[in-house]
C-alpha cells in the first residue's frame, strides 16, 4: 500500500482495479477541513485522464511493475518493436503504449520495456539520450537578441532548443524529462 504523502509524479497505483501512473500531484490544505490532494491520473492501458480528490491519509495499493532491459529496434508506422537483450523475444507496443517516448526512441538504443503481469504497458526512457541535429539554423556571432538560443530539429523529430554555436550533424545530449539540452556529447 501506498499513502498519499508517497504519491509523486510517474508513480502507478491501483484504483478500482484499474492501473494508473501519476500525472500531477497537488495537495491543498483548506481553512478549517482537513487536508486533501489532487491527482491528476493516466489510465495506463485505456490512455484516458481523469482527475480526482482524496483526503490526506488515504492509501492505495502499488502497482508491482517488472522493468525489462529492451533494445528498441524499429517502428513500422503502426508498432515499435522492442527486442529483449537476454533472452532475444520481440515484443510490440503501440503508439499509446510508447507516448511521448517516441521522440527520444533511436534504432537500436536502450530502454526498460514495463510489464504489470507479463502485459507490457509501457516504456521508461534513461534520464538522458543522445541525439544528432538535423536541422538547424546557422548561428551568427552577436545574434543574441533571442536570448542566444535556436530551435534544432533532431534526428527523431523532437525539436529542441539549443545555444547558438550547435551546428547540423552535432551530437547533443537531451534530457528526457524535460525535453530541454543539457550539452554536447
Amino acid at each position: 500500500m501506498i499513502g498519499t504523502g508517497e504519491l509523486r509524479k510517474g508513480v502507478t497505483i491501483e484504483l478500482d482495479g484499474v492501473l494508473y501512473t501519476v500525472l500531477n500531484y497537488e495537495h491543498i490544505k483548506m481553512g478549517r477541513g482537513s487536508a486533501q490532494v489532487r491527482l491528476k491520473l493516466k489510465d495506463v492501458r485505456a490512455g484516458h485522464t481523469i482527475e480526482r480528490t482524496f483526503q490526506a491519509g488515504e492509501k492505495f495499493p502499488r502497482a508491482r511493475l517488472e522493468r525489462h532491459s529492451m533494445q528498441f529496434m524499429y517502428a513500422d508506422g503502426e508498432f515499435f518493436h522492442f527486442m529483449n537483450n537476454e533472452t532475444y523475444d520481440q515484443m510490440q507496443l503501440s503508439p499509446d503504449q510508447v507516448g511521448e517516448a517516441s521522440d527520444y526512441l533511436i534504432e537500436n538504443g536502450n530502454v526498460d520495456l514495463l510489464t504489470y503481469q507479463n502485459e507490457p504497458i509501457g516504456v521508461e526512457l534513461p534520464t538522458s539520450v543522445v541525439l544528432t541535429v538535423t536541422r538547424t539554423d546557422p548561428g551568427f556571432k552577436g545574434d543574441t537578441a533571442t536570448g542566444g538560443n535556436k530551435p534544432a530539429t533532431m534526428e527523431t523529430g523532437l525539436v529542441v532548443q539549443v545555444p547558438l554555436f550547435v551546428n547540423e550533424g552535432d551530437k547533443l545530449k537531451i534530457d528526457t524529462r524535460t525535453g530541454s539540452y543539457l550539452e554536447r556529447a
